[in-house]
């Protein structure tokens, strides 16, 4: 049957977008929109972008979405939208953490395809039953772990794939932040506010917003799965419910060791992502903040200096690179990545043809699951003294 917008079965125009949350004040929903457009395949046209139905309504307009397409509501949304011709292909999520889960069951039950923000729900059941009704519905479920969409990262991985490292013994990541070293919250800041309130947040803090990135770069680059952990979690500006530093060592199912650290109270550090892999064989060092590079060490040999777009670098990472070598190219660009491999598994889905294999290195709803699992085990494991606790 020939798709929407064609005379031989492709998907001849941008994919329809919708987003539930993002409106005025809001952070994290405008850097999706910016990299849903940056590749030029998705138009957002639909949106419920806060919980107050007035604000949605003229975040709305400050995007220009049609006010037939401006609801109060993600309920609204998502009834109205599966009932239109021309109904959104996918809902982007981007509200606080708590509310994740109504609105993917919502577009889910809607029949239409998801992509939601990290972690994937505050609470590890209703993860789990998000995974049922993926599972059942057969729908697209993307999660937005963008540090996984980096040219770099994706070439770290493929070279551990390869067998460059040879055995993986070591896996050291760590997210340092000092944006909450003081009690920011108490100030009336939107995005601390949330994030340190656990009605909203959920049982973690720094843990869920930036440990998760953590821990899902380790499994992802590493291709292995981290059995049990020993956590720390500690709150240490006075007065925060919530953890804002924690660290834990790490016990891969494959034998290796591993550490993780995520503090929002290291003053100095704005967004210091850091993973290094260390092989019986050889090691990798990626650094956020210096994303173009990355170190490989074999023993007994000068490091090299991977660069993207450079000599070094395989065909993975160049179908994550939009930009010649010299030229910096970051976060919205990862960002951006995800929103064109999902573009590109969605429209194949529409076209009835097997997706671009480069396009299928996206973390879902199983990444999702495991993220909420990390963090259940992590609140647990600390309050057992840092006993040792299974995910």
């Amino acid at each position: 049957m020939a798709i929407e917008g064609s005379k031989d079965g492709t998907v001849a125009r941008r994919l329809r977008l919708g987003m539930v949350g993002g409106g005025r004040g809001a952070f994290i929903g405008a850097v999706h929109r910016l990299a849903a457009r940056m590749d030029d395949r998705w138009e957002l046209v639909a949106g419920a972008l806060s919980a107050d139905p007035d604000r949605a309504v003229a975040s709305a307009a400050d995007l220009h979405i049609p006010a037939d397409r401006a609801y109060g509501s993600y309920q609204e949304m998502a009834e109205a939208e599966a009932k239109r011709a021309d109904k959104i292909d996918a809902v982007a999520i981007v509200t606080p953490n708590h509310m994740h889960f109504g609105p993917a069951k919502a577009f889910l039950d809607a029949g239409i395809n998801v992509i939601c923000d990290k972690p994937l729900t505050s609470t590890l059941d209703d993860a789990l039953a998000l995974e049922q009704l993926v599972a059942s519905s057969g729908l697209f479920f993307g999660l937005t772990h963008n540090y996984t969409a980096h040219p770099m990262v994706r070439q770290a991985r493929a070279m551990v794939a390869n067998g460059d490292l040879g055995d993986i013994r070591v896996v050291q990541v760590e997210y340092p932040q000092d944006w909450l070293a003081t009690k920011l919250e108490d100030s009336g800041q939107k995005q601390a506010a949330w994030r340190t309130d656990p009605a909203r947040s959920g049982a973690a803090g720094s843990v869920g917003d930036i440990g998760t990135h953590a821990f899902n770069l380790a499994e992802f680059v590493t291709g292995q799965k981290v059995e049990a952990l020993a956590a720390d979690l500690s709150s240490m500006v006075e007065g925060r419910v919530l953890d804002d530093n924690a660290g834990m060592l790490l016990r891969f199912a494959s034998g290796a060791r591993g550490m993780l650290w995520a503090s929002q109270v290291a003053v100095g550090n704005e967004n210091n992502v850091r993973l290094r892999v260390f092989g019986s064989k050889a090691s990798l060092d990626w650094w956020q903040e210096q994303p173009n590079w990355l170190t490989y060490s074999v023993l007994g040999q000068p490091p090299q200096t991977i660069r993207r777009g450079g000599s070094g670098s395989d065909a993975v990472a160049g179908y994550a690179t939009r930009v010649p070598a010299g030229h910096p190219e970051g976060y919205l660009e990862a960002f951006a990545q995800l929103y064109r491999d999902f573009a590109e598994q969605i429209t194949a889905r529409l076209e009835g043809r097997a997706p671009d294999p480069l396009s299928l290195m996206t973390p879902g709803i199983e990444a999702g699951v495991r993220g909420m699992r990390f963090i259940t085990a992590a609140v647990a494991s600390s309050r057992a003294n840092a006993g040792w606790t299974k995910i």
